[in-house]
């Protein structure tokens, strides 16, 4: 229950983060390679930038919600440099595959997710009304 009260309570800015994280990990999964120093770069910037977004937000308490930005601010910039070196070459439009077939995959999954944002803010309504 806790799980579907958190999703149905996403503000629309979130659930647009959760479809470019689900876009990115299709994207990852279909692209991926083994190569430690894309993966090490990919870190370095995420410290660089990551540290950086911290200065310029810094922010009192530490609470859980804190946690989850101060991990966003770190995690955007790692997954951006990760994703620009995994398709470097290979026909991309910013983030579209040039193939049609991996684009309709990325798609479908975040479609999928909101799905289930529909179902758990209909779920969420109905505890609501419940009690």
């Amino acid at each position: 229950m806790v799980l579907i009260r958190h999703f149905a309570r996403l503000p629309a800015g979130l659930v647009l983060l959760w479809l470019f994280l689900i876009w990115y990990l299709v994207m990852v999964i279909l692209y991926f390679e083994t190569s430690p120093r894309l993966w090490l770069n990919a870190l370095a910037m995420s410290a660089i930038v990551g540290s950086a977004l911290m200065l310029s937000v810094h922010h009192s308490g530490s609470t859980a919600r804190e946690f989850w930005r101060v991990f966003r601010l770190y995690a955007i910039p790692f997954c951006v440099s990760s994703f620009s070196a995994l398709v470097r070459g290979s026909g991309f439009y910013a983030i579209f595959a040039p193939s049609l077939k991996e684009n309709l995959i990325a798609l479908a999954g975040c479609l999928i997710f909101l799905g289930w944002i529909a179902f758990a803010r209909m779920c969420d309504r109905k505890m609501e009304k419940t009690g």
